[in-house]
């Protein structure tokens, strides 16, 4: 049974997110590496479940995004899939798969679409990556984009600040979002810029955009589920609204189970055999 607030019990497809953006419906996306909590995710409700190379931090424990592969995106991604019913699921294509050349990044898209089972494939960037994007979509796999702060590119960067305040860069992510959407993506993702930018964006372009600190005038929004349900510590965005915390509700508990194994209180007689 879909979730709180759903009533449409369809399956998401990226066609439904243009619809979504015509009807001025909200697009809730959210992260899941794993098939447990893929499930709950989808069972809430969420329209889009995101298979983010942020695995590489939350689920491995690298510093960046740029050490997972594409063999650990694929086991990641067919775990989500197997779990979900409704959302459409999106998987990062990783650092190195797709920046070489049109070809490789054809070659490992068509491998992930393959051997995961997923919806659509992610890319950071513009036009420089635009040739590659058409050829994926060329292949007949959906693209959504990603513009603003893009992690694969830390170390050119080199900070996670906010992107596009200066004009010159504000006017590269008009343009990059503009020839993104008229390739074909179907959802360009904005992360970590300006809300008016944001806004502007996603009143200039045709398809739906997808926002993480990026404001509310986008058509909807990301954020990873770790961080949003307070399992992570130490990280505390701006953009960040924590609506759980597991992560002490998890200590605590197994804390208590801790303690009751030691003092021989688990398991009692009900719970044996």
């Amino acid at each position: 049974m879909a979730g709180y607030l759903v009533s449409d019990t369809r399956k998401v497809t990226t066609h439904r997110f243009f619809e979504m953006k015509q009807k001025g419906e909200k697009i809730s996306m959210l992260t899941s590496y794993d098939y447990t909590t893929a499930g709950i995710v989808d069972q809430a409700g969420v329209d889009a479940i995101l298979i983010g190379d942020s695995a590489s931090n939350v689920m491995i424990g690298n510093s960046t995004t740029l050490p997972i592969t594409v063999d650990q995106m694929i086991y990641h991604a067919r775990s989500v899939v197997n779990a979900v019913k409704r959302a459409l699921v999106i998987c990062d294509m990783p650092f190195g798969s797709y920046q070489v050349d049109r070809h490789d990044g054809l070659k490992n898209a068509i491998r992930i679409m393959k051997e995961s089972g997923c919806d659509a494939l992610k890319l950071e960037g513009g036009v420089e990556i635009l040739d590659t994007v058409k050829g994926i979509l060329d292949a007949g796999i959906p693209v959504c984009g990603h513009l603003g702060l893009t992690p694969q590119s830390i170390n050119k960067f080199g900070t996670y600040a906010v992107r596009a305040k200066d004009a010159a860069e504000a006017e590269k992510l008009m343009s990059d979002a503009q020839l993104l959407s008229d390739a074909g993506c179907f959802a360009v993702v904005l992360e970590k810029v300006p809300a008016k930018l944001a806004a502007e964006v996603t009143t200039a372009i045709s398809c739906p955009t997808i926002g993480i600190g990026a404001g509310n005038g986008t058509d909807g929004q990301v954020l990873v589920v770790a961080d949003m349900l307070g399992m992570t510590q130490g990280f505390s965005p701006k953009f960040l609204r924590r609506y759980a915390d597991l992560g002490t509700i998890m200590t605590d508990a197994i804390g208590q189970y801790v303690t009751d194994v030691k003092s021989g209180d688990f398991p009692n007689e009900s719970e044996s055999y």
